[in-house]
């Protein structure tokens, strides 16, 4: 993967600030967040096949967080058209936008790996 896709899926300089600078402490975030955020990913999926607006407005809500603290951009508006759908109630667009959540989280997942097993 080149530096400038790498950047699009995870930028880890906004990852590293958002912990003081402190990469033990990102690295366990990075692990946190890979234990985690497939029963998160789980909660949307239930809500979307549920149409549940407003589980599924919750459940973005905290995956959109999740990934925030990374600066995952892609995964993170994913996750915020999610929840506005949510909120929004008008889930007539819900699969295609929950597909493209999984896409960016997918496309994130080994960046993620690699944050998690870094040796700074």
């Amino acid at each position: 993967m080149s530096f400038s896709n790498q950047i699009a899926v995870l930028d880890r300089a906004v990852a590293l600030e958002r912990v003081g600078g402190d990469s033990e402490l990102l690295q366990e975030m990075a692990q946190l967040f890979l234990d985690e955020y497939p029963s998160q990913l789980d909660a949307v999926r239930v809500a979307v096949l549920a149409r549940d607006a407003k589980a599924l407005e919750r459940s973005a809500h905290s995956l959109k967080g999740s990934v925030g603290n990374f600066g995952a951009a892609a995964a993170q508006d994913a996750a915020l058209r999610l929840e506005m759908i949510g909120r929004r109630g008008e889930l007539q667009d819900v699969e295609q936008e929950f597909r493209n959540l999984e896409a960016a989280l997918s496309a994130l997942q080994p960046e993620m790996e690699s944050l998690a097993q870094s040796n700074w």
